[in-house]
């Protein structure tokens, strides 16, 4: 198998090339946002240690911004107040609307998190 990232369907014997698919660009309200651009600025919020965003799908804006975190020692961190915070330092529309906080984000031998395994873990109604 050879994995390209491209979305394909093979359809009367051809393969269509449909784009890129890609984890890391969020598709919300007709806005593409990158995840990584999100992830930078909340490893910017003092009581964030690591964090993961990753889309989820919605039925009205096609997509919703999930922000998953592990808090500093001692620190608690509540969606309202990361709301508030992220008003002066993102756009709206990149804001997350949904936060899950977790005590270590699992990793691969790479140090990677898969994002894909991730949401199927944390989020299984949401996973495709």
């Amino acid at each position: 198998m050879f994995t390209t990232g491209d979305t394909t369907r093979f359809e009367n014997g051809y393969y269509q090339i449909l784009g890129r698919t890609n984890i890391d660009i969020i598709k919300t309200g007709g806005y593409k946002v990158s995840a990584l651009e999100i992830e930078t600025h909340l490893l910017g919020h003092e009581e964030i240690k690591e964090c993961v965003v990753v889309g989820l799908p919605d039925i009205t804006w096609g997509q919703k911004v999930a922000a998953v975190v592990v808090a500093k020692e001692g620190k608690e961190i509540i969606l309202s107040k990361l709301r508030d915070w992220s008003k002066e330092r993102m756009a709206p529309y990149a804001i997350p609307t949904v936060l899950k906080v977790v005590e270590k984000l699992p990793k691969n031998t790479m140090g990677k998190v898969n994002k894909k395994e991730l949401v199927s873990q944390l989020f299984p109604e949401s996973a495709h």
